[in-house]
């Protein structure tokens, strides 16, 4: 998301700072070992988000709609979600956004998508859902698309046994795209619709910012479910 610098950001992010997550800083090598090598940084979160139960994971979260969505309809003390957004100033939106709704259990991160198996657990995430994801519609960019092999053995190391990844869409090229790319790295799809709003899965569908634009504009909205292959 390309996003101009907001005004009074470091003073914006400080007052919604118990929302952000980061990373712990590496511990410095001992100059007298040489075969001492730095510990990887590790997400940091607060003990009431970091207890048992299921993490979803939103990778790219916007200016945060559907984040906070989620966090009044569906989360818990046992379902967290980890808002994922490499925008800064995207993030500071949704984060502001989370604060004024009091929206619980939900935090955010700043990084950018393929660094996440450097800060989280093998097997920590039981949902990832991809929303109208940047679809980088050049042959040459296919690799940086979030449904491309590269972020796919991502999702892959990241995701619990039965966990699953829900991807929306309205380009239809950037879909197309997926579904192959979904069955070539060891995913089924178990869900899937060219027409979301009109399909059997629309029930509970939480609009995103941008499905609310193209939709109202005719445009129909591609969903698929997808699970790691038995």
């Amino acid at each position: 998301m390309h996003m101009r610098k907001k005004k009074n950001r470091d003073a914006r992010l400080l007052k919604v700072d118990g929302l952000r997550v980061r990373q712990a800083e590496p511990v410095p090598a001992d100059p007298s070992v040489e075969s001492r090598e730095p510990a990887p940084g590790k997400v940091l979160l607060d003990e009431s988000f970091a207890q048992k139960g299921d993490l979803y994971l939103e990778i790219g979260c916007g200016k945060g709609t559907f984040a906070c969505e989620t966090a009044k309809r569906t989360l818990s003390e046992d379902v967290r979600l980890l808002a994922v957004e490499m925008n800064i100033d995207a993030m500071l939106m949704a984060m502001e956004k989370c604060a004024s709704e009091g929206c619980a259990n939900l935090k955010f991160l700043n990084i950018n998508a393929e660094k996440l198996p450097d800060v989280l657990p093998p097997g920590s995430v039981s949902r990832i859902y991809l929303n109208f994801s940047d679809p980088w519609p050049r042959n040459r960019d296919r690799h940086r698309r979030l449904t491309s092999e590269k972020f796919l053995q991502v999702y892959r190391q990241l995701l619990a046994p039965g966990g699953d990844i829900r991807f929306k869409t309205d380009n239809r090229g950037l879909f197309d795209f997926s579904v192959e790319s979904f069955k070539q790295n060891g995913f089924e799809i178990a869900e899937i619709s060219y027409d979301l709003h009109s399909s059997e899965w629309n029930e509970g569908n939480i609009v995103t910012e941008y499905e609310q634009k193209w939709s109202e504009k005719g445009f129909p909205i591609h969903y698929l479910r997808a699970s790691l292959s038995q």
